[in-house]
């Protein structure tokens, strides 16, 4: 799986280690939804540093599609939150609701 982390890099990481992604990704989002800004960079420095510890980073020349973006190590909660809101403007609406 592809992870690119904002004003940062890409990494490659193998699979298995989605779930653990997903568990640090999550907790992350709830505190950035509970606007706790200290729970927010203790979860994202966590996510990061999984990342960081466990993928490889892709070099600039090799373009890939990432599979999950997530914030850089120097954003705050309330530009997550700004981020966020762009991304979820920009989405095309669900087909299958009506």
């Amino acid at each position: 799986m592809i992870v690119r982390v904002m004003g940062e890099d890409q990494y490659r990481l193998d699979d298995s280690y989605r779930a653990q992604i997903e568990r640090l990704d999550e907790a992350a989002e709830v505190a950035m939804n509970a606007g706790d800004e200290a729970a927010f960079a203790g979860a994202l420095h966590e996510l990061l540093q999984a990342v960081r510890q466990n993928g490889q980073v892709i070099t600039v020349d090799e373009i890939v599609p990432s599979d999950w973006i997530i914030p850089g190590p120097d954003m705050t909660l309330s530009e997550a939150q700004a981020r966020l809101q762009q991304v979820t403007a920009t989405e095309p609406p669900d087909a299958t609701t009506k």
